[in-house]
């Protein structure tokens, strides 16, 4: 499913015109992104949370000039689903 698939949908069911829609969408990632830029987790009840996880330094190899580099520790975006989230996807989604 693709943001513009998102937009059909909502638009569809709530009876809101699709730029309305889609204007509320980019809004509410900007707002996630811009909590996680900021080191603020983003929760959400029944869905989950967008959290910044800590990457240690490590050790990495520059393959093309055969040489050793270190790669400082940093931030990563990650999404944790609720529990209610996981055990809905593993009830109704068959292999």
């Amino acid at each position: 499913m693709t943001k513009a698939d998102i937009v059909a949908t909502i638009s569809e069911n709530t009876g809101i015109e699709k730029v309305a829609v889609q204007s509320t969408v980019e809004e509410f990632m900007k707002a996630i992104r811009n909590s996680l830029e900021a080191g603020e987790n983003v929760y959400l009840r029944g869905f989950g949370s967008f959290i910044t996880k800590k990457r240690a330094e490590k050790t990495g190899r520059n393959i093309s000039k055969n040489t050793t580099m270190i790669i400082p520790e940093h931030f990563i975006p990650a999404f944790k689903p609720s529990k209610s989230f996981v055990e809905r996807v593993k009830t109704n989604v068959k292999p």
